[in-house]
C-alpha cells in the first residue's frame, strides 16, 4: 500500500530527522533536499528512504552529523576536499563549487572527497556542474555488494557513473547517471518494502543460484553486474580509482557509509565556441528520431526525470507505507 506526499512534507520531515540526530539547520536543510530532489526525479532509491540507514551511521559513530566539509589540498587543477566524516552530500556540493572555480581557471579540473559518507544521487552533482556551463563526469565506489561477472560472491560496489553535459541556455543539460550493477541496492530495498519480486538476471541467492526474490540478497546473497563482462570491468575500473583516489580503499574497508568520490570536469570554452550549440542540434536530432514500434518518442538522457519531477511536483511522491512509518519513527511523530 502507497500513498502520496507533497515535496513540502516530505523536506519538513527529514529538516526535523536531520536537526533531531544533530545536524545543523543548514546542513539538514542541505541534505533533506538533496534526498526529496531524488524522490521528484524519481529515484525513490536515493530518496528520503535513505534517512533509515543515515540515522543509524549517527548512531554507529559512522557520521558525524555536525562535521562541516573543508578543502584539504589545492594543488593546480585539483581539488581534495575532506568530508570529516560528515554527511556525503554536504561534502560534494562543496566540491562541485570548488571544482567550478578551478575549472574556470585551468580549462580542466578534478575532485576528490574523502572521508565522506553517502553523497546520494550521483548525477546531482554533474547536473550542477553542467547548469555552470561544464562537461562534468562522477564516479564513486561503495561497500561489495556485487558479484564481479563470473563470480558469485560480493567484491564490487554498486559503483555509478555520471556524466552531464550543457546545452544552449535555457536547454537543460543532458544528464546519464547510472549504477554499474543491473540494480542500485536501494531500488532493491523499494522492492523488497513494497513485496515486489525483481527481473531476471539481477541477483543470486547466498548459494549462487538466480533469484527474483529481493529478501534473498539480504540473506547473503549478491548483485550482478550490469551488461555482464561490460559492466563488471568498467565497475572494476570505478573501485579502484574512486577507492584510491578517495583514499576509501579499493575493498570498500569504510563500510556502507562510505562513498569514494572522485569528479572531472571541463570547460568546453577551453576548445571550441560552438559546444552548447553542437549539443543543442544533436539532442534535437535525436528528438526528432522516428520513434520504433512501442515507443512514443525518443527522450535525451536526463528526460525520464525531468517529466517525472513536473508530475510529481503536482501529484506528489509516492512512498509504500511501511517507509512512511519508519520514517516517522524517526522522528516520534505520526502524520496529522
Amino acid at each position: 500500500m502507497e500513498s502520496t506526499y507533497s515535496a513540502g512534507e516530505l523536506l519538513s520531515l527529514a529538516r526535523a530527522v536531520l536537526e533531531d540526530a544533530g545536524a545543523p539547520p543548514a546542513t539538514a536543510a542541505a541534505v533533506a533536499e538533496s534526498l526529496v530532489e531524488s524522490n521528484l526525479r524519481g529515484h525513490d532509491s536515493h530518496g528520503v528512504r535513505r534517512l533509515v540507514p543515515y540515522l543509524e551511521f549517527v548512531r554507529d559513530g559512522q557520521v558525524d552529523p555536525a562535521a562541516e566539509p573543508e578543502v584539504m589540498e589545492r594543488r593546480g587543477a585539483v581539488v581534495i576536499v575532506d568530508g570529516r566524516g560528515g554527511f556525503g552530500q554536504v561534502a560534494a556540493r562543496l566540491a562541485a563549487s570548488e571544482l567550478t572555480s578551478v575549472t574556470r581557471e585551468h580549462g580542466v579540473g578534478a575532485a576528490a572527497i574523502r572521508r565522506a559518507n553517502h553523497v546520494g544521487r550521483l548525477g546531482e552533482w554533474v547536473e550542477a556542474l553542467a547548469e555552470e556551463g561544464l562537461v562534468a563526469l562522477a564516479f564513486c565506489n561503495a561497500e561489495p555488494t556485487v558479484a564481479p561477472f563470473g563470480g558469485r560472491e560480493r567484491r564490487l560496489g554498486t559503483n555509478p557513473i555520471a556524466w552531464a553535459a550543457p546545452r544552449t541556455p535555457p536547454a537543460p543539460p543532458l544528464v546519464m547517471d547510472w549504477s554499474t550493477a543491473t540494480m542500485p541496492e536501494g531500488k532493491l530495498a523499494v522492492a523488497l518494502a513494497r513485496g515486489e519480486q525483481v527481473p531476471d538476471g539481477v541477483l543470486v541467492d547466498a548459494g549462487g543460484e538466480p533469484s527474483n526474490d529481493p529478501a534473498d540478497f539480504y540473506a547473503g546473497g549478491a548483485l550482478l553486474p550490469l551488461g555482464a563482462h561490460k559492466g563488471s570491468g568498467l565497475s572494476v575500473m570505478i573501485q579502484l580509482v574512486g577507492g584510491a583516489l578517495a583514499g576509501t580503499g579499493v575493498f570498500g574497508e569504510q563500510g556502507e557509509a562510505s562513498n569514494g568520490t572522485v569528479l572531472i570536469a571541463l570547460d568546453p570554452g577551453a576548445f571550441t565556441e560552438d559546444f552548447e550549440d553542437e549539443a543543442e542540434a544533436f539532442s534535437a536530432a535525436l528528438t526528432g528520431t522516428r520513434p520504433a514500434r512501442g515507443f512514443d518518442a525518443v527522450l535525451v538522457p536526463g528526460e525520464i526525470e525531468r517529466r517525472t519531477r513536473a508530475q510529481r511536483a503536482l501529484d506528489g511522491v509516492p512512498l509504500p507505507a511501511a517507509t512512511w512509518s519508519e520514517l516517522q519513527a524517526l522522528k516520534g511523530g505520526a502524520r496529522a
